[in-house]
């Protein structure tokens, strides 16, 4: 009724007759941190700044497109996992850098895969033909921290971590934390060295569970192994991905391409002489025209050889072969989306095959799992598998914290981070309220109102809401009277999520015949 009734004649009051209502937060909105070709926005730089995009094109506009990795042949084959047989010879073929980039490609690989929103942090931009160290610095400081901000984000991804070598489990120990801290996001894995098969003295996932610590195991998932996917095309890899010690004309052994070479200019100097041959009226060369024309020279030379030399085009194959072999973090974020979007953060992220996937970079067999998903440190490591006639598939639930039968399945921890997020954003509303039981009825009406809805969805476990899950709130109940008396409210949420059937087991028997 309104307070102030002094004037005769008639007032309406409004009342409020339904509650408030929590609302579902997004759950697949990965952070990717990486270098990238550019970082600016109408000439703003964002460096170190979470850039919200939602599709492959807003990223190349913002941030470029691929690193142009520069490789070398190497004889004697040292038993690299690259070779080309030429003649009589082997040689193996390596980035003739210390590192090379694969942030662009991982990206393209989330969106094959059913991505759709996310974050870019990039932490430092790449030279056209140039090389880029990686430090552990620029990704752990600016790079990580930026995201502490940010609330929407719930998956953490480094691709190019794993070019840190042994150093990248430094990195995975600090996303660990942030996730554990934040409570809100966990952090998806690759394994350094995870192309390469299990042996005894080099084994890649003994390496990974020895150095990658015990603190917040329950916040990140690992796979393994790596992928051979189809993103690179045959069109991208051409003569500029060749290192300019490479002396093609005493390796080709097909004459016509011989000549391609020899005609070919050997540097600037030479280059600026053919471009006065070429357009002798022109007194000073422009830069930017000179440019063109060593592009244009060098795509000439690509399509020559590639119609005169076999062996070139062969050498090219294999260069593509090792751009196209990928980690396979970024795949799985698009996979976390693609099934949030489809089924529902309670659904496992698992039987679910790979898109712009050839095979995963070693064979499992069906016993191979075995040792990856269930390990006395309690480490797990998801598969990646192929299936005849199926595909490639992940094949694998589980958390870092495979022995905890709270956190065991990467569903139930990220549905309960959906939970718990959604109620607590619904419940800010609610801070400095009357602590009585009017406000403790209208929070467990609408926390019950929420949890009723999901369980219908599929992601609580029981026959009926009562069974599902139990919400408490009140004096006696979850508080004291010198907790009110504190200024606290305490409420008690017990759910039953539902988990994954991991293990299927089929039982047959012979009985007797009965007619």
């Amino acid at each position: 009724m309104p307070q102030n009734l002094k004037t005769p004649g008639i007032y309406i009051e409004e009342k409020n007759v339904f509650l408030g209502s929590v609302v579902e937060v997004a759950t697949a909105i990965p952070a990717f941190i990486g270098y990238t070709e550019k970082a600016s926005r109408n000439g703003k730089s964002l460096l170190n700044i979470p850039t919200r995009i939602t599709s492959l094109a807003e990223y190349v506009e913002l941030f470029g497109g691929a690193f142009n990795p520069l490789f070398k042949l190497e004889t004697p084959y040292d038993g690299d996992r690259s070779k080309i047989i030429i003649g009589d010879t082997e040689f193996a073929i390596k980035y003739a850098e210390d590192n090379h980039l694969l942030f662009y490609n991982s990206i393209r690989l989330f969106y094959a895969n059913g991505g759709g929103t996310c974050y870019i942090v990039s932490v430092g931009t790449y030279e056209v033909t140039g090389s880029l160290k990686i430090h552990k610095d620029q990704l752990l400081g600016k790079g990580l921290r930026s995201l502490e901000k940010e609330q929407e984000v719930t998956l953490v991804v480094i691709p190019e971590a794993v070019l840190l070598g042994k150093e990248c489990y430094e990195v995975y120990k600090q996303v660990l934390i942030h996730c554990g801290e934040m409570q809100n996001r966990i952090g998806i894995f690759d394994l350094y060295d995870g192309y390469k098969s299990r042996v005894e003295e080099d084994d890649p996932i003994d390496f990974f569970r020895e150095n990658i610590g015990t603190d917040f195991l329950s916040y990140a998932a690992a796979y393994y192994p790596w992928l051979h996917t189809t993103l690179v095309q045959k069109g991208e890899v051409s003569f500029r991905n060749l290192d300019p010690e490479i002396d093609l004309e005493s390796i080709l052994p097909e004459p016509n391409a011989k000549k391609l070479i020899m005609e070919f200019p050997k540097n600037e100097a030479e280059f600026r002489i053919a471009f006065q041959k070429e357009f002798p009226n022109i007194s000073q060369i422009p830069e930017v025209t000179f440019n063109d024309f060593v592009n244009q020279k060098k795509v000439h030379l690509h399509f020559g050889l590639m119609a005169t030399s076999p062996t070139y085009g062969s050498i090219l194959e294999e260069i593509r072969c090792m751009v196209n072999l990928l980690p396979a973090a970024a795949a799985l974020a698009g996979v976390y989306t693609m099934v949030d979007n489809n089924r529902g953060v309670w659904k496992s992220p698992a039987n679910v095959s790979l898109n712009a996937v050839i095979k995963p970079a070693v064979e499992i067999s069906p016993e191979g799992p075995e040792n990856l998903n269930v390990h006395v440190s309690g480490k797990s490591i998801n598969a990646i598998r192929t299936f005849p006639g199926v595909g490639t598939l992940v094949w694998g639930a589980r958390t870092l914290d495979g022995n905890s039968l709270d956190w065991r399945y990467i569903n139930v921890r990220r549905t309960i981070i959906m939970l718990e997020q959604s109620i607590k954003l619904a419940l800010q509303s609610y801070v400095f309220e009357p602590n009585d039981a009017n406000t403790w009825t209208t929070v467990k009406s609408m926390i019950v109102s929420f949890l009723t809805e999901k369980w219908k969805q599929g992601a609580l476990a029981g026959s009926s809401p009562e069974d599902a899950f139990e919400v408490q709130i009140g004096l006696g109940a979850t508080m004291t009277g010198l907790d009110i008396l504190q200024g606290k409210m305490l409420v008690s949420v017990k759910l039953a999520i539902v988990r994954p059937a991991e293990f299927i087991v089929v039982t047959f028997q012979q009985q007797m015949q009965k007619s």
